[in-house]
């Protein structure tokens, strides 16, 4: 089924009046930006892709700002040529943020989904259509906060939760001892994230004791350029070691990493790699490599929305990160992204990314507008 081509296009920096909450203890509270890309084309039909950012002092411009270069190419455009299109596209500003591209690429995508009538799960040949989720909270303020939050979880449905936390080794272990003697034996997976924040000495001393406690992985223990560092970890520690997925953005980097064993699983998203065909591109090459690959969901619905496609349409993502608290994250949304009682969240079964969007909430948080206008 064809469509029209497309005639207008704008990318919508949108900021929530939502609490603003951090992940480490060297970062304020961070302001949460959902970056949208709507391309409408000549038979009214509307292609949405979004991509989440946070920024320390002030909601970000700056991937919006770069489809200012990029959103002209689209006019007149099929949409269903996309590849045409991101080749024509991906040169003309460097560096390029990746998640400008990305939303983009996304709403073509959906685009594609609404031509064929199919999810873009399906659209990606995915053959299963929920997946096993994880709590994922911003930083609390104790381990009792902690604890509490675990039993609020367990009272959800969850059966995984991954910490973020104070990236303070003696702090985050206290955590992680805490949180087993209370659940020994309890059929939950624990997961710890220090964003980038232990020295090498210090990661490896607590991977050898979150292993001992049995939590799932082990997640950005080092900077994401520190390959070497991580090669020495995945190397010595039974833990899984991942990445946080931020920093590798460049496929042929993400094979010579897969490659050379740096990771003991991988890890990235839609946003990071530019686009559902990199990443999946991404995970593809770490099943090659007989690994797991943890795609990234955290943000907000419509840009988690694209994620889960992409995990469904691999056999190797083992969970999808549900940000909590769950009402931070859906602002905007007539539909949301939330786990059922059997543990599992569902992809949508509407065509392209199929998620309901409330525009006249979306706008009213609108701060900043770019436009390519039709003739």
């Amino acid at each position: 089924m064809g469509m029209g081509r497309i005639e207008r296009v704008e990318a919508r920096c949108i900021g929530p009046p939502v609490e603003r909450r951090t992940w480490s203890h060297d970062l304020p509270p961070q302001f949460m930006t959902c970056i949208v890309v709507r391309a409408t084309t000549e038979d009214g039909r509307v292609g949405v892709g979004a991509v989440w950012n946070a920024t320390s002092f002030e909601f970000d411009r700056y991937t919006a700002e770069a489809t200012r270069h990029l959103l002209p190419v689209l006019i007149g455009k099929d949409p269903l040529a996309r590849e045409e299109i991101l080749r024509e596209i991906r040169p003309r500003v460097f560096p390029l943020p990746p998640g400008a591209v990305a939303a983009i690429e996304v709403a073509l995508f959906d685009l594609a989904g609404q031509a064929t009538g199919e999810p873009l799960h399906r659209l990606l040949g995915a053959t299963r259509d929920r997946l096993p989720a994880y709590a994922s909270p911003p930083m609390l303020a104790s381990v009792p906060a902690y604890l509490d939050f675990v039993a609020e979880c367990l009272a959800r449905g969850f059966r995984a939760i991954k910490f973020h936390t104070w990236c303070d080794p003696a702090r985050d272990l206290e955590l992680a001892r805490a949180v087993r003697r209370e659940h020994t034996g309890a059929g939950v997976e624990f997961m710890l994230d220090v964003e980038n924040n232990y020295t090498r000495e210090e990661a490896m001393r607590a991977g050898r004791e979150l292993a001992d406690l049995g939590f799932r992985w082990f997640e950005a223990p080092l900077p994401d350029h520190d390959l070497e560092g991580y090669r020495a970890l995945t190397r010595e520690l039974s833990i899984p070691v991942l990445p946080s997925g931020n920093w590798v953005r460049d496929l042929s980097l993400f094979r010579e990493a897969l490659r050379t064993r740096t990771w003991g699983a991988a890890r990235t998203d839609v946003t990071m790699m530019g686009g559902v065909g990199p990443a999946l591109q991404a995970g593809t090459l770490a099943r090659s490599a007989g690994l797991d690959c943890e795609i990234m969901s955290w943000g907000y619905n419509l840009a988690a929305a694209a994620n889960l496609h992409v995990m469904l349409a691999l056999e190797n993502c083992t969970y999808f990160e549900q940000a909590m608290p769950y009402e931070l994250f859906e602002y905007g949304m007539v539909d949301a992204i939330r786990l059922g009682p059997d543990g599992f969240v569902s992809a949508p079964d509407r065509p392209g990314l199929g998620l309901r969007v409330d525009w006249e909430a979306m706008e009213a948080a609108t701060f900043h507008v770019v436009e390519a206008p039709g003739p």
